[in-house]
């Protein structure tokens, strides 16, 4: 192990997924490391306990097929890479169809634990109020979309830029116990069968017609928490609308989202195909609790217990926790950032995770990967070469620090948005799939090849890169 007398630690302001994820990547790397978490000694609007990497919104990582979706190959390339927020995740996941998703307090238990357990982590639980002092030398910022507004101004007189805000909110949690299962019932889309599950991993509430427009109508009516002074001119972000935002914008939005109908069928009355179907997914390895998938709201407590149990099967509904919203904030990470993560205005610092505008739960740990696996080279004297933009992992951070520049066809440069990982930040094919024999691909069958084409060579862009890297880093 390293002696830190003779190593200055790096340091890591915010312990979240990509905070945790960093200080993890560094320790084992044989590098001293110091978390810094406010969390007990000042809490947020969102989190609920002391746990590092705590999930405050949905309990799914996504996807888990790594052949076919990017955000799959994204948990599969960190899987490679010895990440400790996936090996959380496969150690407590839960039922979800085709997804990972995970009992939040398990996972979050397991997060701190192995890091309270590391031998080169230290974790000080203190409040960061400004920008990380000069003598701490290389720092990396990983304050997540709740980054404290003392922190958040600092950037901003460091940067000269403002930092963009946007909405995130929190789907409820219901009981198992109270659904009424001789409405509702349990099956996946398509039956699909993810891991730790049986292709029966979802509570399905059907609608028909009239109760679906008797809902959407009292979404639009109900009820809604004011806004305060600074949510005022703050935009939504489209990948977590509140459901009576989606709702406004018109009457078939949500059946043809969140609440689709497709790929189930009510084993109650076969023959009826519903209108709309809320589903809810488990959210504890107990079973005893479901997240209303795509339920965030801004609906007061009130209203949220009223109009949700005019839903078929949730009558009775009782709630464990009530959706609820907070603002994300996230820096102009093409201008301010470089390739590495560095600030351009003090390159000691890195930045990870939401704050620079990527969008998810695995998303962000991926960028704290990284920044970790980069600081630590830099400390070293080593160069780490830039990962292939075809790895998930490239793509991403080729978004973040670049990829969304370009100007419009006004001429007005585009506004950086945050993204998910997705097969349109990768490089196109140099070729089209083919079928068995050179036969030419269409539809489905081209859409289902092109994807497998992206994600093999992905994966063996990664491994050249982990054989060929100065700085060989791979897990062992």
């Amino acid at each position: 192990m390293t002696d830190r007398a003779e190593h200055p630690p790096i340091h890591i302001v915010g312990g979240g997924l990509a905070g945790s994820e960093a200080a993890w990547q560094i320790a084992e790397r044989g590098h001293p490391v110091v978390i810094h978490e406010m969390r007990p000694v000042r809490g947020t609007e969102a989190h609920k306990s002391r746990d590092l990497a705590e999930l405050v919104c949905s309990n799914s990582f996504r996807s888990d097929d790594a052949n076919g979706n990017a955000v799959g190959l994204l948990h599969q390339e960190m899987r490679t890479l010895g990440s400790l927020i996936l090996r959380a995740a496969d150690a407590h996941q839960v039922p979800a169809g085709g997804a990972l998703a995970v009992d939040r307090d398990g996972f979050a238990a397991a997060v701190t634990a192995a890091l309270e357990a590391h031998p080169l982590v230290t974790i000080a639980r203190e409040e960061v109020e400004g920008l990380p002092p000069e003598e701490w030398g290389r720092a990396i910022i990983a304050t997540g979309p709740l980054t404290s507004p003392a922190l958040a101004q600092a950037i901003r007189e460091l940067t000269g830029a403002e930092a963009l805000a946007f909405f995130d909110a929190i789907a409820p949690i219901v009981h198992r116990d109270s659904i009424d299962m001789d409405k509702a019932w349990f099956q996946s889309r398509y039956d699909k069968v993810g891991p730790g599950g049986t292709g029966a991993d979802y509570i399905n509430c059907p609608m028909d017609r009239e109760q679906y427009d008797g809902f959407i109508q009292a979404l639009i009516a109900g009820d809604k928490i004011g806004f305060k002074e600074w949510e005022a001119t703050t935009p939504y972000f489209d990948g977590c609308l509140p459901i009576e935002i989606m709702a406004e914008r018109g009457p078939e939005t949500l059946r043809h989202g969140p609440m689709k109908p497709v790929g189930l069928t009510n084993p109650h009355d076969p023959t009826v195909k519903a209108c709309a179907i809320v589903q809810l997914r488990q959210d504890n390895a107990l079973g005893t609790l479901y997240n209303m998938v795509g339920f965030q709201t801004k609906l007061t407590y009130s209203e949220q217990v009223r109009v949700f149990r005019t839903i078929p099967g949730l009558e009775n509904a009782e709630f464990a926790r009530l959706g609820g919203l907070h603002r994300n904030t996230y820096l102009d990470s093409p201008r301010l950032l470089d390739a590495t993560l560095r600030l351009k205005a003090r390159p000691s610092l890195r930045f990870a995770g939401q704050i620079t505008g990527c969008e998810g739960y695995v998303e962000s740990a991926a960028i704290g990967l990284m920044a970790g696996r980069f600081a630590v080279a830099e400390a070293r004297g080593e160069s780490l070469e830039p990962l292939p933009a075809t790895t998930a992992l490239g793509a991403l951070i080729g978004h973040i620090t670049g990829g969304h520049i370009a100007a419009e066809d006004a001429g007005t440069p585009r506004s950086f948005q945050p993204m998910n990982v997705n097969f349109g930040l990768f490089p196109p094919l140099d070729h089209s799939p083919k079928g068995e024999g050179g036969k030419r691909l269409k539809g489905p069958e081209k859409a289902v090849a092109k994807k497998k084409a992206l994600t093999d060579r992905g994966r063996a862009d990664l491994a050249a890169w982990m054989g060929n890297a100065p700085a060989r880093i791979a897990a062992e």
